[in-house]
């Protein structure tokens, strides 16, 4: 029978099937955070249960961070009492934390991946839900709830029914300027944000296959924007050559090894999948978002739709204060954001970098940098990259999911808007009252530089 990447993967970790049930599904590596674990921790230690497999799991503190003084006490006794919480848990648990400051801190999709820790034919999960971006590897990886972290540490086993397959197939060659981030929010405008609603996804196709592994994990990331369980993409030599010499990849022989074994996962020739759309590269330019989730974008140059009635559509364009049938082209803006687990890779640096040298950052214009990680950091420095931005006006703060989701300082105030190369732009996502707009790292650039949103199609050609 031949098979999908997804059902070789989920197939090869079923411990045990219940008839016209779900089935016990072997996780291989747990991720967690200091958000969504301490109630599990509890939970477990009122039970008088013990993790079961701590080497399985790799801790990191990410979503309630400073990313300033990070060496100094943090200020915020919520984020700080969570922060000593997960020390506490991950020492009386025997479970590997690299915390704040730590050389291998950062956000938990950003340095499992460039640890090496993320590997193909793997399960996954962490208590977050962008937890996808670990399928750019041929990944099996998943966001899980309170109860959920709490199982996996009792049994490093889940009970899980099989999502349908689905797959997305992008030919082609993508535009100058058209970036990994303009590609998913192009598939989630075309498809919906229920499109993938009890499917795990496949991305297939030439743009996939010529993408970077920065790019890849970008797609992968937002896969549960449109709805879907999670997406995945085949591994190859990029793959393989992302993976080797990493920390905790396998090394020599075992590395050879394991290359043949990923070799065997990309699916099948013939395969059968639930569910198929196609696109072709070409149609796709530089994205935006205008309303209150990510699949209310357009093309940078395109109006807001003005053939919608529904109530929903109407109330997100009110909270943005946009009219439909406008152009966003000039909107002027005060904040913009280039980081989160979706674009603070330093590929996303090295394309901001090269629009912004040798210009300068729009006095109007807060724009913040947050690598995601603390190896992101270091090689933005090393590179010469922050030597740029410094002098464009650009503030480089240190790791942390920042200004994506409001649950530290970075916060952009009420009313203002932000272009942020985050993952949502849903109503006070980040800080009451804001008001977010989706873009690329190019785009965003781009926009600090002008203090507006300017046509960037126009200035690559």
């Amino acid at each position: 029978m031949k098979k999908t990447l997804f059902d070789k993967v989920w197939d090869s970790h079923v411990v045990k099937s219940i008839e016209n049930g779900p089935q016990v599904l072997y996780i291989d590596k747990h991720l967690i955070h200091e958000v969504t674990s301490p109630q599990a921790f509890n939970e477990l230690k009122d039970r008088g249960i013990s993790i079961f497999r701590p080497d399985q799991i790799v801790a990191t503190a990410d979503h309630n961070t400073p990313t300033l003084n990070q060496h100094l006490p943090i200020k915020d006794e919520l984020s700080r009492k969570q922060l000593e919480q997960l020390t506490v848990n991950c020492k009386n648990n025997g479970i590997t934390l690299y915390e704040l400051g730590h050389k291998y801190n950062g956000i938990v999709h950003v340095m499992a991946p460039e640890l090496g820790i993320t590997q193909p034919g793997m399960t996954m999960v962490c208590g977050d839900s962008h937890t996808s971006t670990h399928g750019a590897f041929g990944t099996i990886a998943f966001g899980i709830g309170t109860s959920q972290v709490a199982q996996v540490f009792a049994s490093q086993c889940l009970l899980l029914t099989k999502p349908k397959s689905l797959r997305v197939t992008v030919n082609g060659t993508l535009k100058k300027g058209v970036l990994p981030k303009d590609v998913i929010l192009y598939i989630i405008s075309k498809l919906g944000t229920n499109s993938g609603t009890g499917y795990f996804c496949e991305y297939a196709g030439e743009v996939f296959e010529n993408m970077s592994m920065e790019g890849r994990m970008t797609v992968c990331n937002m896969s549960i924007e449109m709805g879907a369980r999670g997406g995945m993409i085949a591994p190859d030599e990029t793959t393989f050559e992302y993976i080797k010499g990493r920390q905790f990849a396998p090394k020599d022989e075992a590395f050879d090894e394991k290359v043949a074994f990923w070799k065997t996962l990309p699916t099948d020739p013939g395969a059968q999948f639930d569910k198929e759309y196609v696109f072709d590269a070409q149609d796709i330019d530089p994205m935006i978002t205008y309303g209150t989730n990510p699949g209310m974008g357009i093309k940078i140059t395109d109006q807001i739709p003005d053939d919608i009635e529904n109530d929903s559509f109407q109330k997100s364009l009110k909270y943005m204060n946009f009219k439909a049938g406008e152009s966003l082209i000039n909107t002027p803006i005060n904040y913009v954001f280039i980081g989160s687990c979706t674009n603070s890779r330093i590929e996303d640096f090295r394309v901001a970098a090269d629009f912004i040298k040798g210009k300068q950052k729009a006095k109007n214009v807060t724009a913040w940098l947050v690598p995601g990680s603390k190896q992101v950091e270091a090689q933005i420095i090393d590179e010469g990259l922050k030597t740029i931005f410094d002098a464009a006006g650009f503030e480089l703060r240190q790791p942390g999911c920042s200004a994506c989701l409001a649950m530290n300082d970075d916060k952009i105030p009420q009313g203002e808007y932000c272009v942020s190369t985050s993952n949502r732009n849903f109503e006070g996502r980040q800080g009451q009252g804001s008001r977010t707009i989706l873009a690329s790292p190019l785009v965003a650039a781009a926009t600090a530089v002008e203090g507006k949103i300017i046509d960037i199609t126009k200035h690559l050609n």
